[in-house]
């Protein structure tokens, strides 16, 4: 999300005639997007924004926007805390740029925390001007904000409530995005499921972004079991365009947990969730999220967790430790897990999981798979791009390839990724 929408600030600024510079001591105008997640996400926030002052002091004309959950979250005090900052901006007031843009060239200092606006839409911006016409994939809003209040979360509160795009606006913009080249894109929500527009679900959304030509994948992230629908797995049945992934975070594996947290589902359920999903794609790959550390998470706690990775067997599993977030129910919770203890917990099942992604990969060693190109390796002398199942393959050919659908022979799978060659 917070990619798609610094690519939306990008067009605002290259329509009102800036120019990207990587290098910050160039700038003009510093856009800080951030995140409030995790403590660690904030901290790293203060971190940049402490060096981007720095340069402001040597060059007073500068100007610095910090934007995102953590500006939503901060609002006033952030600007008292470094008075240097121009603009303080959350998410919901992210299409006002542009105006308070002008403001603070003119020496306003400016924050902007109101959580009414609806969601953006780069269909809604200068189209011209793409700042990802060299990408193979894209990204696309289709909503924003969150209803489920998870007693640990801090994103209804900096994201506001869920309001969903024109089932209209999202099916142009898919369609402006494929005609610039992008075959891969992802549909992204704070939960994709509770997506209603009119007389449409998210099932409905699908079908008709489904339908887009030239578009030859398609993606979503993220979803919560309790609004996994039949419709929705019946999806993955039926639209050989949606990609056999899906990212679906379970947090806990404890019933006992996963009611302090609110979450909607037991641990039953959710392994019946993803036994439909196998049924209705065989051979989808499972991703998801997990912490640990969660307040009054006992050992037998922690226990059903480990016994739920075991048994699903994720291809990949985004895992941290609880993170206490002001303003959230978990927060005032009594029964805090000591920070070496969630440590222990997390390198654990950090390394029970490592072992389940190297086998996993090194079962696809000798397969034939459909690779779409996106560019070079981080090697530089290679190309990289993923399989439908979401997965790295990396490979000798030519830069022409990039963009391509390519038929690749997997040689080694490790960690992080797979090595193959053309086929």
């Amino acid at each position: 999300m917070n990619v798609y929408e610094s690519d939306y600030v990008y067009q605002i600024l290259k329509d009102s005639g800036y120019e990207y510079t990587d290098d910050p001591g160039r700038a003009d105008l510093i856009v800080i997007n951030t995140c409030t997640v995790r403590k660690k996400a904030e901290q790293k926030a203060y971190s940049h924004i402490g060096r981007m002052l720095s340069l402001k002091r040597i060059k007073p004309h500068m100007r610095i926007a910090v934007l995102g959950c953590m500006a939503q979250q901060q609002g006033q005090k952030l600007l008292e805390r470094f008075p240097d900052i121009d603009l303080v901006m959350g998410p919901r007031e992210i299409e006002k740029f542009k105006l308070f843009l002008t403001d603070i060239i003119r020496g306003a200092k400016i924050v902007a925390t109101d959580l009414r606006g609806g969601p953006v839409g780069i269909i809604d911006c200068a189209p011209r001007v793409p700042s990802f016409k060299s990408r193979v994939t894209g990204f696309v809003s289709i909503m924003q904000g969150c209803n489920n209040f998870c007693s640990y979360c801090i994103v209804p509160y900096v994201r506001g409530r869920e309001v969903s795009r024109s089932l209209q606006d999202i099916v142009a913009e898919v369609k402006m995005l494929v005609n610039w080249g992008i075959k891969d894109i992802t549909l992204l929500g704070q939960n994709v499921n509770s997506y209603r527009y009119k007389d449409y679900d998210f099932a409905r959304l699908l079908q008709k972004v489904h339908e887009v030509e030239g578009l030859l994948r398609l993606r979503f992230t993220t979803s919560h079991p309790k609004d996994v629908s039949q419709r929705l797995i019946q999806c993955f049945r039926d639209l050989p365009k949606l990609c056999s992934h899906i990212h679906l975070p379970f947090q806990a594996g404890s019933d006992r947990i996963l009611r302090l947290m609110n979450r909607g589902y037991t641990k039953e359920h959710y392994m019946e969730l993803i036994q439909k999903l196998k049924d209705a794609r065989p051979g989808i790959a499972i991703t998801s999220d997990v912490m640990v550390g969660f307040p009054r998470e006992t050992e037998e706690d922690f226990i059903d967790t480990l016994d739920l990775i075991r048994r699903v067997e994720f291809d990949n599993l985004f895992s941290f430790k609880y993170s206490d977030r002001e303003g959230t129910p978990a927060h005032k919770m009594q029964g805090k897990i000591p920070e070496e203890e969630k440590q222990r917990r997390l390198e654990l099942l950090q390394s029970i999981q490592k072992e389940i992604t190297l086998k996993k990969n090194r079962e696809m060693e000798g397969r034939i798979v459909d690779v779409l190109v996106e560019g070079k390796s981080k090697r530089g002398n290679t190309l990289t791009g993923r399989t439908d199942t979401n997965k790295i393959v990396n490979f000798i050919g030519n830069f022409d390839l990039i963009g391509k659908m390519v038929k690749i022979k997997v040689l080694n799978g490790y960690q992080n990724s797979l090595f193959g060659e053309l086929f």
